[in-house]
């Protein structure tokens, strides 16, 4: 049976691994981008926010196309509802002002990031999911942290940089390390 879940990953590897590094720079330019645009709902901030959840739910499906186990799968399709919700959440709640826009994040990363964490276990079999898994956990965390902040009196946007920088770091350390684990599997 080992074998059989060896094989099963061996073939998802390398695109997870790209799908990984395609994440991180993203995540890296999105990041900038929001920095540049500031807190102010701009027209170009409310596209920003807007893209990522929007991005998030492309990786996934790119993600389900190259997973094998039905298991994966059902989470990664819950990623793609959940995201979807977000990114519809977010181009409503950006009319209404930043706390809006945070209470929508904050909910959608503590759900996403239980999802991450669930996929993440499930995929430890194939090595470099540590890092997945140390990133979902943090995300439920940081997803409570933009609620708290929505409701101060003068929240921010920037927050989301240090996110969405963090979260990408995460995704090119589990790159590196899946490119480790197929070397040594």
């Amino acid at each position: 049976m080992a074998s059989t879940a060896s094989a099963e990953h061996v073939g998802v590897t390398p695109a997870l691994r790209r799908l990984y590094v395609i994440r991180f720079v993203f995540a890296a330019a999105w990041a900038v981008l929001l920095l540049l645009s500031g807190s102010d709902l701009t027209v170009a901030t409310k596209l920003l926010l807007f893209i990522y959840p929007a991005f998030d739910v492309a990786a996934a499906v790119v993600d389900a196309r190259s997973a094998r186990a039905d298991r994966l799968v059902k989470g990664l399709y819950t990623n793609i509802a959940v995201s979807s919700l977000a990114a519809a959440g977010v181009a409503v709640a950006s009319t209404s002002g930043v706390a809006d826009v945070l209470r929508v994040w904050g909910a959608w990363a503590v759900v996403s990031g239980l999802v991450q964490l669930l996929v993440g276990v499930a995929r430890r079999p194939m090595g470099g999911q540590w890092a997945m898994i140390v990133s979902g956990g943090i995300s439920v965390l940081a997803g409570g942290n933009f609620l708290r902040s929505a409701s101060q009196d003068d929240p921010s946007l920037t927050t989301l940089a240090g996110y969405a920088t963090l979260g990408g770091i995460f995704f090119l350390v589990s790159a590196f390390r899946l490119s480790r684990a197929a070397r040594r599997g």
